[in-house]
Order: structure tokens, then sequence, then C-alpha cells
């Protein structure tokens, strides 16, 4: 079991991460709480493995977060939910010793893959690729809104066009294999497409 603390002070969104994550029964959530005062406060007596912690918030904000926790004797890993994609952020973020970063826009997977690999030491973060994610180009956007795909719909239909395996694409991407195959199972709806070949077409036709 994970036992995960949520602090931001957009209670819609916190309650939506809350609801989330609790379709994962290897998920437990500690507590969502409105600052990072309140999480600190709260991981003083009850035990929490992750933080998921936005940056700005009142009172004392995500960098707050980061510094009590890392400069503590907690042995909590801390994941940071940014509305942010500045190199900047992101920096000082990794600099106060954040073990995690994802934009609050990313797929739901992408979330709890993360978590995941955080909770088990494995997550390496990558800028490049956060931006890369963030920042679709314009073939995305016409693309995505013809056959109402997600984000991350568009990013494997491409690898697939560049000759990808499931296995290469999950790797690229940093989720699971079963996961891009689940993805792959939706394109083909969306897209009314049935093999690899008829994806890739497809792809070309609409210039992606």
């Amino acid at each position: 079991m994970i036992r995960i603390a949520i602090a931001d002070d957009h209670t819609l969104f916190a309650k939506g991460i809350e609801g989330l994550l609790e379709e994962h029964p290897e998920f437990e959530i500690s507590g969502v709480f409105a600052n990072g005062q309140e999480v600190i406060d709260f991981i003083q007596d009850h035990e929490v493995d992750i933080i998921l912690t936005d940056l700005n918030m009142p009172i004392l904000d995500g960098f707050g977060v980061l510094d009590q926790i890392k400069n503590g004797d907690f042995g909590i890993k801390v994941i940071v939910l940014s509305m942010y994609d500045e190199e900047k952020i992101f920096k000082e973020a990794m600099d106060k010793g954040a073990d995690g970063f994802i934009l609050k826009d990313a797929d739901p997977d992408e979330l709890v893959f993360t978590i995941h690999e955080v909770f088990e030491g494995r997550h390496v973060i990558n800028f490049d690729r956060i931006i890369e994610q963030a920042r679709p180009n314009a073939f995305y956007d016409s693309f995505r809104d013809k056959y109402k795909l997600s984000r991350r719909e568009v990013q494997i239909i491409t690898l697939v066009k560049d000759g990808l395996t499931n296995k290469e694409i999950a790797k690229n991407l940093g989720l699971s294999q079963n996961t891009i195959e689940t993805h792959r199972k939706n394109i083909h709806h969306k897209l009314g497409v049935n093999t690899r070949v008829e994806l890739v077409n497809k792809a070309y036709e609409m210039n992606l």
C-alpha cells in the first residue's frame, strides 16, 4: 500500500486527484490539505510515503514543503504537481529535492506511473520530455480536434509512425507497456483502423 497525502489549495483539482487515485487499490489517500503547513503538521503524527504538492499555496507553498521534508528526517518522497512548464521553476523544485515533477494537464496514467516509479526509487525526471509533452505542435492540435484524441494518443501515433514497438514507446514515454497497449486500442477505435499499417496511413493522411 502506498500512502499518499495531497496538498493543493484548489479543492476541485485536489478532490479530482483523490478520486482518480482511489480507483487504484494499491493507493491509500491519507489526507487532502489546502496548504503546505497542514500537510507538514499532519505528517508529524501520521505515516505517509508520498506527498503530491502544488507549488502555489497560502501559508506554506510547495517549495516550503520541499524544504521541510528534505531537511527533516521524514523519509517521505515529494512529487510536485505544477501548472507551470518553465525551466526555472522545474530546476528550483529539483534543487530543493523533488522526487518527481508532473504538469497538471498530464494524463492520469502518467501520474499513476510516476507515483509507482518514485515510490520504488526508479523515476528519472527529464525536463525536455516534460516540455515536449506540454507543447504539441500545430499538427497535433488539428489531428486531436478532428478525432477527439488526447495529447498522449497523438504522441503514441507519431511514435508508431516512426516504427517503434509498444515496448519501445513505453520506454520512450516512461509508461508501462500495458498502458501503451490500452492507448493503442482506443486509438484504433477512434480512427476506425484495425492494423498498424492503417494507422500509419492515417497519420500520413493528416500530415502528422
